[in-house]
């Protein structure tokens, strides 16, 4: 009787949560979406109000931090960095990085006088920032911000309407600021940067009629000219390349919100790569993490994405990635660094041993698989054995691996070994036994993969298996008593054993919050990346129902809420930065978890689907994975479900199975 009472009020908070979540949602609500795929704040009287968003291309990242005052004026900040503009010494954050708070339509005089009571009507997000407003003696001023995808250059359009009934005399300053960097501390020597407007002049405005003009922020190298910048072609690239990136890898879902939230973390996964002299390198972003590579952001999380997406360039990056940290392999199996920093110049080591071999050898084997390229497999496959005898190496007499700090680098207490760092190693061998195959590897070597994997699996439930406060799930290392977000991890890599009593967990007041999972119960910090894999966990888990109610929350939060549109890395600390791996965590919610799909092969996948009860069809088209562009497509008969996998036009998979089970597909 009082484990049905307990049940019972478990079910009675969760509903009643389930309510609070959703009118939250809707009071906090301020975007909504529009039928060309952006998003638009519609200004209100809920002001003031302020946020911030990045903006990447290959040389060059952007913050914007914008708001509406509360007398309604439109305000901007912009961090610009330039990731490859080094500055000695040539440590992590030491790239060129300048604030602009620079207002050119402060200086605009119209009939004589600076335009005043300016109210912003909307603000607009489609890979780029529209701002249009209003302003006195009877204006329309529409600003357009956006970043060049292949150019040292910050954007900005400007355009002036005239829609009073009068005749208006425009003043537009030509305006130019020229700065010049110390030679001594730059490692390619001086650097020059340029604030500049172009178009200005004294314009008549009839009714009616619109003046444009411009301004470009750009910094370059001796030797180097970026004067001729056509802005209307790079806009159209910029808006080009987001086209690319909305236009594969198509999410259809019944609810419109979550395909849009997905297709914009498939923007801010795909921008943020930067084109340095060690090749080209996906970064985290946030003002900090560019031109260098983590074991855990572009191995571990993005890495595994890109080849579903299909963007050559994303694909690119993350081979990079993996052949960079190759470079450190050893024959004492000392650790390769948690980071390659400086276009590939230096390292970071700091928190000494994160578990990153079992980040790595994760990563990689995944990629390998679901890039269905035999080459690239091959070209891997030496990391993935290395980092898979590291890991080997590194196991303690409780049988899990040990390492000296997590991915979140001694933030919180991590034990000397991880729930996390085991739960990876685990399916980093399981990837291996199919990557293996593949590579017509010694039987003997894939089984002793196969032995390791069971053993692993066995030590993970014995050494970390325990109820915490109450919940039947893990402690995150020996001797933790309190509950930690990343108990979901064994969730993630098809560890089901605890799952009741993890999910039980991860969705009670004691983890749950307004901004998704708490990193350790009773603590006001969350980071996102266990927010994301939680959910693609309890998918993978078949709990469905919960997933999605838990998923539609957090996706409406981060793409039509208080702080947009991506989800961020983490808060107090970075202040919920647009750190990008992120975004291709979300992104893999779908892909692993709703879709359950895990590479067995090279031309082959296992797919589990787990189509939520109210839903009759899901698909995902156009998937660049397994050397194949296909579509998926899931229906309800009935009481089973029916997947469909196209191919270049031909049927390769059309069955129907019951609810939760898996199909195995060859394309």
């Amino acid at each position: 009787m009082t484990s049905f009472k307990t049940r019972f009020l478990f079910m009675i908070i969760l509903l009643v949560g389930g309510v609070a979540r959703a009118q939250q949602a809707d009071s906090l609500t301020r975007w909504q979406m529009n039928a060309d795929g952006s998003i638009t704040w519609n200004i209100d009287k809920r002001l003031p109000h302020s946020d911030h968003i990045e903006m990447s291309g290959e040389k060059i990242s952007t913050v914007l931090r914008y708001g509406v005052t509360a007398s309604g004026a439109f305000t901007l900040e912009r961090t610009l960095v330039w990731p490859m503009l080094r500055s000695a010494p040539n440590k992590t954050r030491n790239h060129l990085s300048r604030i602009v708070d620079w207002d050119i339509i402060k200086t605009i005089h119209v009939n004589d006088k600076p335009m005043t009571d300016e109210k912003v009507k909307e603000i607009n997000l489609n890979g780029t920032m529209t701002v249009k407003s209003t302003l006195k003696p009877g204006l329309e001023c529409t600003r357009t911000f956006f970043p060049s995808h292949t150019l040292p250059a910050f954007l900005e359009t400007y355009a002036l309407k005239n829609t009073s009934n009068k005749l208006m005399y425009v003043e537009i300053p030509e305006y130019q600021n020229t700065y010049y960097t110390d030679s001594a501390k730059g490692i390619y020597g001086k650097y020059t940067v340029v604030i500049k407007s172009q178009g200005g002049g004294s314009f008549r405005l009839d009714t009616g009629k619109t003046v444009s003009f411009s301004a470009l922020l750009y910094a370059f190298k001796q030797g180097e000219d970026f004067s001729a910048i056509d802005i209307e072609n790079e806009r159209k690239t910029r808006l080009g390349h987001v086209q690319q990136w909305w236009n594969n890898l198509v999410l259809e879902t019944p609810d419109p919100m979550l395909n849009r939230a997905f297709a914009f973390a498939k923007l801010r996964a795909s921008e943020s790569i930067y084109r340095t002299k060690g090749g080209l390198m996906h970064g985290p972003g946030g003002t900090a993490y560019y031109a260098a590579i983590w074991a855990n952001d572009q191995a571990e999380y993005i890495g595994p994405f890109f080849p579903f997406l299909g963007y050559a360039t994303g694909n690119e990056a993350s081979l990079n990635a993996y052949m960079h940290f190759a470079r450190f392999m050893n024959a004492d199996y000392k650790p390769i660094p948690s980071s390659i920093i400086a276009e590939g110049d230096g390292i970071w080591h700091g928190a000494k041993d994160r578990g990153d071999g079992a980040m790595i050898a994760y990563g990689a084997g995944r990629f390998a698989l679901a890039m269905g390229d035999k080459k690239i497999a091959e070209q891997l496959w030496p990391l993935i054995e290395w980092t898979l005898e590291y890991c080997r190496r590194k196991i303690n007499s409780k049988g899990v691996v040990a390492s000296d700090s997590d991915e979140l680098e001694n933030r919180f207490p991590a034990g000397d070994a991880n729930l996390c760092t085991s739960s990876l190693y685990y399916d980093a061998l399981r990837s291996a036994v199919y990557l293996g195959k593949e590579l017509g590897k010694p039987r003997t070597q894939l089984d002793t993969y196969n032995s390791q994997a069971e053993k692993m699996k066995a030590a993970i439930e014995k050494h970390f298996g325990a109820t915490v406060e109450g919940f039947p799930t893990y402690r995150y290392y020996e001797g933790n008593d309190v509950l930690r977000a990343w108990i979901c991890m064994p969730l993630t890599v098809d560890i089901f054993d605890r799952k009741a009593g993890t999910i039980r967990a991860l969705f009670s007041p004691r983890l749950w919050t307004a901004d998704g999972l708490a990193t350790q119960a009773g603590d006001k910090t969350f980071w996102d990346r266990a927010t994301l894999y939680a959910l693609r966990g309890v998918f993978a888990a078949d709990e469905k129902e919960k997933a999605l109610k838990f998923l539609q929350y957090y996706s409406n939060r981060r793409l039509l809420g208080p702080h947009v549109p991506y989800p961020v890395e983490a808060y107090p600390e970075g202040g919920q930065r647009h750190l990008s791996a992120e975004s291709g965590l979300y992104c893999r919610i779908y892909t692993e978890g709703l879709f359950g799909m895990r590479p067995t092969g090279l031309r082959s996948f296992r797919i589990t689907p787990h189509l939520p009860v109210e839903w009759s069809t899901m698909a995902l088209n156009k998937v660049h994975a397994f050397g194949k562009n296909f579509d998926v497509k899931v229906t309800r008969e009935k009481a089973k479900i029916r997947i469909s996998v196209t191919a270049e036009g031909r049927s390769v998979y059309n069955k129907i199975v019951g609810e939760g089970e898996t199909a195995e597909v060859k394309l």
